[in-house]
């Protein structure tokens, strides 16, 4: 499991820049997930690009999205060109719907723009890239609007099927020429992304993981089984984070006090939220606010691991 690497402590956890700046993990040949999201911008190579198993040839242009928890490497790619921008739950804190439309693009990770489309596409990059290399000011709220239109703009794209279907290890088009699903990792998706559609509903993030389960028409025990396989992580891990989430959006973005935010998010004990907030960020709520008051907000989770670094236990 990677986690993202912020730059540097005065940025949002956020970052862009071609398979080269970014460095060799950015095209790793291994199999492995990340706690983020990644969209990539395919200019140029050869070889394949594998995820959840399901083999896509590079024939650039191409977008890709790739979603918290999804399994993927590159397979024997040479001349690998393009862009990779990574970001967090919490770069998405001005437009929260965005999580719905990445979730929604995660479905059909591997998009063929058109010259006209792609023109566009690899314009808004670089404006993103000069924006994140200049850091004038203002410039995390102009990133999250260029992020905000990029994700609109690739839900736009027509025939999102319409590029070829994965192939399979040998290299050779399924007999149907459509995706390939294992039937248990099918069911791992589809119930994980249920779980997921469930817990972005408004005022769910406080729900117990029984609750879902019993929802779902499933014990505690396989929810949590399909969606650890799905995502990499818990059932419990994901409310919590969806949990912090929430709660900095209302900290960073409303009046309400600390004992409101509290009982938003499903804590009827203030002392029990502060802990916990305190845990999953490495700040009070009280401190959380005040820097999200003054300079244009967070900039840096306390917390925040390399993209090497360990996985947190569940």
């Amino acid at each position: 499991m990677h986690r993202l690497d912020v730059p540097a402590p005065h940025l949002l956890p956020f970052a862009i820049g071609s398979f080269d700046t970014i460095g060799p993990l950015s095209r790793a040949g291994f199999p492995h997930r990340h706690s983020f999201h990644e969209i990539v911008y395919v200019t140029g190579g050869t070889g394949s690009h594998v995820l959840d198993e399901e083999r896509w040839p590079l024939r650039p242009p191409h977008l890709c999205f790739i979603t918290p928890g999804q399994v993927h490497y590159w397979d024997r790619v040479a001349g690998l060109r393009g862009w990779v921008i990574l970001f967090t739950d919490d770069f998405l804190l001005a437009h929260p719907g965005d999580r719905d439309a990445l979730t929604e693009l995660g479905e059909r990770p591997w998009m063929r723009p058109g010259p006209e489309d792609a023109a566009r596409m690899a314009g808004l990059v670089r404006e993103m890239l000069r924006e994140y290399g200049e850091r004038a000011p203002s410039f995390r709220s102009v990133l999250q609007a260029q992020l905000h239109i990029l994700i609109a703009r690739a839900l736009r794209l027509s025939a999102p099927y319409g590029a070829p279907g994965p192939y399979d290890a040998g290299g050779a088009a399924g007999r149907s020429g459509v995706r390939r699903t294992d039937p248990v990792s099918g069911r791992a998706a589809l119930v994980s992304r249920e779980f997921t559609r469930l817990l972005a509903q408004p005022g769910s993030v406080g729900r117990s993981v029984r609750s879902y389960a019993d929802e779902l028409g499933v014990s505690v025990g396989h929810l949590t089984e399909l969606v650890k396989r799905s995502t990499g992580r818990t059932p419990g891990r994901l409310i919590r984070h969806a949990q912090t989430v929430e709660a900095k959006r209302l900290l960073s973005g409303s009046r309400l006090t600390v004992a409101q935010v509290a009982r938003r998010v499903g804590f009827a004990d203030p002392a029990y939220f502060c802990r916990f907030f305190r845990r999953e960020t490495g700040l009070s709520p009280g401190d959380f606010r005040r820097a999200a008051g003054g300079a244009g907000g967070i900039h840096h989770d306390l917390r925040a691991e390399s993209i090497e670094g360990p996985a947190r236990p569940e």
